[in-house]
């Protein structure tokens, strides 16, 4: 499980591998950044090299490529990211949360129609 909480520039590059069949090459990620990315490949090459280090990716030289292969994966970083969060500001309540969300005009109806099935579903499987 990530103990670290990742710089936004190299969470943009874990979400492109979270979301494509791994392994991928450097040209693969910089091509999925897309255009809006303007980032050198020497950027994205350091970035990787990063996530290397703290233990996110492996990295496995194929033929001229170098590939990388997410280590940990999205769901274990969510949920380890979403529990910071909700401890850090809302004192582990998840009602202050969706409170917060609610007061501040967040949630659509239909995600609290949503929220209240979830909820109402996950009281009748006890």
């Amino acid at each position: 499980m990530p103990t670290r909480r990742l710089p936004d520039a190299e969470f943009e590059v874990m979400r492109v591998l979270w979301q494509h069949e791994p392994p991928m090459s450097t040209n693969q990620i910089i091509a999925c950044l897309g255009p809006d990315k303007t980032w050198k490949p020497q950027t994205v090459l350091t970035l990787l090299a990063r996530l290397i280090e703290k233990g996110f990716l492996n990295s496995e030289k194929v033929g001229k490529e170098r590939t990388y292969t997410p280590i940990v994966l999205h769901d274990d970083y969510l949920q380890a990211e979403t529990g910071s969060f909700l401890d850090k500001l809302h004192d582990n309540s998840v009602l202050s949360l969706v409170s917060t969300l609610y007061d501040g005009k967040k949630l659509s109806d239909r995600e609290i129609a949503d929220l209240r099935n979830w909820l109402e579903e996950r009281g009748r499987a006890k």
